[in-house]
Parts: C-alpha cells; sequence; structure tokens
C-alpha cells in the first residue's frame, strides 16, 4: 500500500531516464488507484502491469472489490493472488484464492500465485508440507492446459519477513526445486519446467544476482527495494 497516483506518475517518469535492460521482463504490481497511470504511462515500454488483489466475480453486488474485467479493461497483465498478507491479516483461504485463480485464467490474466510458511511452520520442519497443501488446493480442479505459459509462482518465506531471521539463497533454492517437482507430480515434467517460480522475501540490489544464480529460481517478488525507482533499475539490470 504504497505510492499515491501523482507518486507513481513521478516514478514512471524517472524510471523512463534508465536505460533497462530488454533480457528481463519487468511488471510493477501497484494499488488499485495507479493502474490507470501505470497503463498510460507504459503503453511504449515492455513494461508488464499487475495488480496487487482481484475478486472472483465478474460484478455485483461486492462492495470495495475490484472485478478481473475492470483489470483487462485497464491493460493488466499479472495479478498477485494469496500473498501472505492477503493470508494472514485478511483470512484469504485456498477455497477462495483457488476461485481467484480460476477467474483470472479465464479472463486472460496471469496469475501469480504465492505460498509460504510462516516461523512456527518453519521451526516444526513442517514448510514443505504446508507449501504443498497452499499449491494443490489453490490449483485445484485447474487443468495444465489452462496454466501451461500463464501461471507464475511466487515462494514468500514469511519467517523471513520483518523477523530478524534470513532466508538464505539456498533456501530458497531448496523451496523452489521442491514446488518444482512438485508441480511434475501434478501435471507434467514438461510443465514443471517451463513454469516461472518467483523468491519473495527481501530482494535487493545486493542479493539479486545470487538468488537469481539459483537452477530454480526463475524470478523475484521485489517489495520496498522496488519503490525507488534507482533501486527498481538496478534490480532489473542485476
Amino acid at each position: 500500500m504504497n505510492m499515491t497516483e501523482g507518486e507513481t506518475d513521478q516514478f514512471i517518469k524517472n524510471l523512463k531516464s534508465v536505460d533497462l535492460s530488454k533480457d528481463v521482463e519487468a511488471c510493477i504490481i501497484s494499488p488499485f488507484t495507479s493502474l490507470k497511470t501505470l497503463s498510460d504511462n507504459l503503453r511504449s515500454t515492455d513494461i508488464s502491469i499487475g495488480a496487487q488483489n482481484m475478486y472472483f466475480e465478474e460484478s455485483g453486488a461486492f462492495t470495495g472489490e475490484i472485478s478481473p474485467l475492470m483489470l483487462k479493461d485497464l491493460g493488466v497483465n499479472y495479478v498477485i493472488i494469496g500473498h501472505s498478507e492477503r493470508r494472514t491479516i485478511f483470512n484469504e483461504n485456498d477455497e477462495l484464492l483457488n476461485k481467484k485463480v480460476i477467474s483470472a485464467l479465464k479472463h486472460g490474466i496471469n496469475p501469480i500465485l504465492c505460498c509460504g510458511e510462516n516461523l512456527e511452520e518453519r521451526e516444526a520442519n513442517i514448510e514443505q508440507e504446508v507449501v504443498e497443501r497452499q499449491i494443490r488446493a489453490d490449483l485445484s480442479n485447474i487443468d495444465e492446459s489452462d496454466i501451461k505459459n500463464k501461471l507464475v509462482i511466487a515462494y514468500e518465506p514469511i519467517w523471513a519477513i520483518g523477523t530478524g531471521k534470513t532466508a538464505s539463497s539456498d533456501d530458497a533454492q531448496s523451496m523452489c526445486k521442491f514446488i518444482r517437482d512438485l508441480l511434475a507430480k501434478m501435471y507434467s515434467q514438461e510443465l514443471a519446467d517451463n513454469v516461472r517460480i518467483q523468491y519473495g522475501g527481501s530482494v535487493k540490489p545486493a542479493n539479486v544476482s545470487e538468488i537469481m544464480s539459483k537452477e530454480d529460481i526463475d524470478g523475484a517478488l521485489v517489495g520496498g527495494a522496488s519503490l525507488d525507482y534507482e533501486s527498481f533499475g538496478q534490480l532489473i539490470n542485476y
């Protein structure tokens, strides 16, 4: 929940002054209030637009919610589903998230499905069980053809965010490999090999190269380090 519409406009103007790598797909995922500004200012660039959430219904008596049709109308390419804050603060469960994934795919929006364990679960050594349960439930009744070249999965270890504990690049790699192997069991090796798996958890210019060097980490879901245009540019140009 950062940046007003005016701040977003200035951010994009500053970012356009940076020479960005063409070899990295970049996406800015903003609050709903900035999506129109992003759409208007990024048409001539290679940067995609994403929303931080959406409801699964197209319209109706769902006050305060945003539908997939509204996002598509703004040129949104991606939507985050199941971010740890949505799960923990707003109590979104896997049944609801499954409906959101299905709706996003139906309307041509690529879902970035988040998963991850909290500190208690990590210390109990059940992190793989937690992540597997989330992914299986969130992708329930979804065929391989529906997610091929569309689904993105982001692993975010909640225990490493704001706790003083650090998730090493090896920790991140281990879980991302587990997720890839799980997708091979659920669908096929071909899908598992081609799905994009991101890591999210205190990614910044100082550590992005090490994180991205890992075999099963295909991208980063970045938080605070993306709020400064120079830092954002450094992440893209790592």
